[in-house]
């Protein structure tokens, strides 16, 4: 009952930078724990950065420093700002919410979006 649609990805030369944006739609009343992950050819998925309600915030290792996630609750969107791109971080990068909606009762939605493809080459 909850859709996600992302945008934003491509490809880009390493140094550049990228935004992604994953927004949510459907009869959303609220939205706890937004994500973003990725998942490299051969490799696991794995967390790229996350946010809570408080807006406190949780980054991989690999992209602390370069990576920032934000999100605006207004729009039930969540985005994450990518610089200083290497070509490690080529992957699908997927969002992923957590939250509640409404349909006839209050139901808990875990949500992820289609994925976008993040390419960082020369």
């Amino acid at each position: 009952q909850v859709q996600l649609v992302e945008s934003g990805g491509g490809l880009v030369q390493p140094g550049g930078s990228l935004r992604l944006s994953c927004a949510a739609s459907g009869s959303i009343f609220s939205i706890n724990a937004m994500g973003w992950y990725r998942q490299a050819p051969g490799k696991q998925r794995e967390l790229v950065a996350a946010i809570t309600s408080g807006s406190s915030t949780n980054y991989g290792d690999s992209v602390k420093g370069r990576f920032t996630i934000s999100r605006d609750n207004a729009k039930n969107t969540v985005y994450l700002q990518m610089n200083s791109l290497k070509p490690e971080d080529t992957a699908v990068y997927y969002c992923n919410l957590q939250g509640f909606y409404y349909s006839t009762i209050y139901r808990a939605f875990d949500s992820w979006g289609q994925g976008t493809q993040v390419t960082v080459s020369s």
